[in-house]
């Protein structure tokens, strides 16, 4: 395919907005996909994403489209709409020189719409607006065209109108992409040079890389070299995404596609790295660097432990492989006297965190207990040494000067609502906030701790406006705190997934409802077992959880109650001496993955 006949292009919007739905109209518009084989978001090949009917992972594929008597070769990439997910669309559009803008007619412009746009903008892509959903509500259409036209600071009349339902405006989209969108450009360098933005792992052919082409040509047998690792490797197979894997002879400038490498170790292929085709003549490869997208850095931290000892190789293999098509997934080495050895994982957010516990059981089969999700706190320790603390068993009872993270917010709601989400302070610890009209709609700006936000603040927000408020963050710094460590100890042993760090003033209130939500959870032993909190030197919170209850006299009639008396006092003993055995070697009592689940939800 010729250069200048080449688009490529990506569909953002905000989560919830018919992207994978366009994205579907798209591929059977262009003859793609079969209509009679075409099932809906078949670009969301995770379960994960078709049980939460959102977009995980970002999709690429190849379209071909006649236009003016020319056919132009489409590449698309679907991304999600999530805040969490932000690096996936960053990804992406470091890969391609357009974007789609969608917005909903029945939503309107939303948080991630704003964020969206200004990463798009930024970047220098030609941005394409378009209102989705336009079947539904001509009159909210109108009034989302009009919003958009004044975000994109352009005529009404460049506003599209879709229907990923009905097929409405598909066309049209396709022709202002062909007439928009610029050609791939075309750098003075004569070998193979191309961006890595995503790569996933098959058994047969091992790592495969997802790439975006920049200069020069890819073709099997060549020897190829990743800069940042500087794995060296010969080309095993090239080709495109129809939307499956289809190897084509080549990839040349401008084209995105995929090289198999053949390589078993996960660990050698860095996403955002720059792969070169490799001559025998020595040259400086550093200087043919691309440049990728914005590294994501992990802001949610949770300890993962396999629920069988002998599952913690099984669990290391999981998360290397999953890293290979998510970079954000950082992990190291953790143990833990209950729970035995796991790893400490790093996360983007709340969503990312339980995306990944699903994918693990999905995926691999692998059932995980996991520690409450916490952030990275700065601690300057009674030494004078600054810490860095990202498990809360390791925060220090004492300390001079604690910070924790601070997320700016933006929160897009209805006016209706404000009240509402300004009530929010009396839950969470906002700082004051901005107001901007968004013609019908506002935008309030504020800041927060990330430990706030990662906690229910979206549900609430969900919960207080209807669904109809939207946010988006991001993380700007660290500031000074008042802060605690809060242990959790069943039948006289702490237990570390229990363990948070929080807000001095916090402490008791959720000392107080973790022991009581623990007795109603924990399943009874043969003996009473005491559930505490534990802060500030002392057990500021305690309940029981009841004995089981066994009747050792049931199959006793009549007679002298001496006999039934001695089997009591025989029970008690029993159970007495089963409870000693638990508070001397706390893995007696066994904590369900179950409870932890359940405690994780507000």
């Amino acid at each position: 395919m010729k250069r200048e006949n080449i688009r490529n292009f990506v569909i953002i919007a905000h989560v919830d907005h018919g992207k994978s739905t366009l994205a579907d109209r798209l591929l059977e518009t262009t003859g793609t996909i079969e209509k009679r084989l075409m099932k809906a978001q078949i670009l969301d090949s995770l379960e994960s994403e078709r049980e939460r009917g959102i977009t995980i992972k970002m999709a690429p594929v190849r379209m071909s489209y006649t236009y003016e008597d020319q056919e132009y070769e489409m590449n698309l990439i679907d991304t999600p709409g999530h805040s969490d997910f932000s690096y996936e669309v960053s990804r992406a559009l470091a890969a391609v020189e357009g974007a789609v803008l969608l917005v909903d007619a029945t939503q309107g412009i939303q948080a991630q719409t704003l964020a969206n746009y200004e990463t798009a903008r930024r970047v220098g892509l030609t941005v394409i607006g378009a209102v989705s959903k336009v079947d539904l509500n001509k009159d909210l259409a109108d009034e989302a065209a009009l919003q958009l036209a004044e975000l994109l600071d352009c005529d009404l009349n460049n506003i599209l109108r879709v229907s990923g339902k009905t097929g409405v405006g598909v066309e049209e989209l396709l022709a202002e992409i062909v007439k928009k969108v610029p050609a791939p450009r075309v750098d003075d360098i004569s070998r193979g040079r191309a961006l890595v933005f995503d790569s996933k792992y098959d058994e047969h052919k091992g790592v495969i890389a997802f790439i975006r082409v920049f200069d020069g040509s890819f073709s099997m047998g060549q020897e190829a070299l990743f800069l940042a690792t500087g794995f060296e490797h010969k080309v095993k197979e090239v080709g495109a995404f129809y939307p499956a894997l289809q190897s084509t002879p080549d990839l040349s400038n401008g084209e995105i596609g995929y090289i198999v490498t053949g390589i078993k170790d996960p660990s050698m292929i860095k996403i955002g790295d720059t792969v070169v085709t490799k001559d025998m003549t020595e040259v400086d490869y550093g200087k043919y660097a691309l440049s990728g997208y914005a590294e994501p850095q992990p802001v949610v931290f949770v300890s993962f432990y396999p629920q069988e000892a002998e599952e913690y190789d099984d669990l290391k293999s999981a998360l290397l492989k999953l890293r290979l098509n998510d970079s954000s997934v950082v992990f190291e080495p953790d143990t833990s006297e209950l729970l035995g050895r796991g790893f400490k994982c790093g996360f983007l957010g709340r969503l990312h965190f339980e995306i990944i516990v699903e994918r693990l059981q999905n995926e691999f089969g692998l059932e995980t207990t996991h520690s409450f999700p916490s952030v990275e706190y700065r601690v300057k320790t009674l030494q004078g040494e600054e810490v860095q603390i990202k498990s809360p068993k390791d925060f220090p009872a004492d300390y001079l000067e604690a910070r924790e993270p601070i997320a700016e917010v933006e929160i897009v709601t209805p006016a209706s609502y404000v009240g509402g989400v300004l009530s929010l302070n009396q839950f969470f610890r906002f700082a004051e906030f901005d107001t901007k009209n968004l013609g019908g709609r506002l935008l309030l700006s504020s800041r927060l701790p990330l430990a706030d936000l990662i906690s229910d603040l979206d549900d609430r927000l969900k919960s207080i406006t209807n669904g109809y408020a939207s946010l988006t963050y991001k993380v700007v710094g660290f500031e000074k705190s008042e802060l605690t460590k809060l242990e959790i100890m069943v039948a006289g042993h702490v237990v570390p997934g229990l363990t948070r760090v929080l807000p001095k003033e916090a402490v008791e209130r959720e000392g107080r409802q973790t022991v009581e939500r623990l007795k109603d959870l924990l399943p009874k032993q043969q003996f009473v077992q005491a559930v505490q909190a534990y802060a500030f030197g002392k057990i500021i919170a305690r309940e029981n959880v009841a004995a089981m209850r066994k009747d050792v006299t049931g199959y006793l009639y009549g007679g002298d109650r001496t006999r039934k008396m001695k089997l009591w006092k025989k029970q008690q003993k029993g159970k007495a001496k089963m409870k000693e055995r638990a508070e001397g070697a706390g893995n007696s009592v066994e904590i369900p993955p179950s409870v932890f689940k359940e405690l994780l939800k507000k």
